[in-house]
């Protein structure tokens, strides 16, 4: 298999009760390695954000994708984090031969290869650059809807239900960028 042709996926904000569900898509090139890739959930903020440069400028090809509020609803976060998937896949400049994906479920990509890795964010470079650059830039929407929402912390704790986040959300209600199906979100709404 061409090793520049296999893509990695990952997801980030599948837990949250606030907020997109964000996917990325990357091909790395062979010829530019980056140091420290890894699981985001394991880099610090700094190192991330120190990361998602040099992958954007390095890899042969990337993509953020994304699937709304409205659409995690309507499909339920699985569908909608498929669909995002499917997304940042589709918006490959280079169309890969092979795309890995972290977990057991893999989106509907056509005739193209997949492959799931349970823990592929820690195992597959291309899958922890995908996770790198879909949680950076999920948490930067965040800090950006928290000046929009002010109140609920989103900055913060990035819409994960927090006890901070619960108890503003039973204080001022859901927002619009809450995920209406989301129990915690539908117990404030019953107040």
């Amino acid at each position: 298999m061409n090793q520049h042709r296999i893509a990695g996926v990952d997801e980030a904000g599948r837990g949250p009760l606030a907020g997109p569900v964000v996917a990325a898509a990357v091909i790395l090139n062979a010829k530019h390695a980056i140091e420290g890739l890894a699981d985001s959930k394991k880099l610090s903020v700094l190192k991330r954000q120190a990361l998602y440069p040099l992958i954007r400028e390095h890899a042969l090809a990337f993509a953020i994708a994304e699937a709304s509020v409205l659409e995690i609803d309507n499909l339920n976060i699985l569908g909608a984090t498929m669909l995002a998937m499917q997304r940042a896949v589709t918006g490959l400049s280079l169309k890969p031969q092979l795309v890995r994906i972290d977990g057991n479920r893999a989106p509907d990509l056509g005739q193209t290869a997949t492959e799931t890795i349970i823990g592929g964010d820690a195992l597959d470079p291309a899958i922890s650059a995908a996770s790198i650059l879909a949680k950076v830039y999920r948490d930067a929407q965040m800090v950006e809807l928290d000046t929009r929402y002010p109140g609920y912390g989103f900055a913060k704790h990035k819409g994960y239900p927090t006890a901070e986040h619960r108890a503003a959300l039973a204080r001022l209600g859901p927002s619009p960028v809450h995920r209406r199906t989301y129990q915690p979100v539908l117990q404030s709404q019953l107040f």
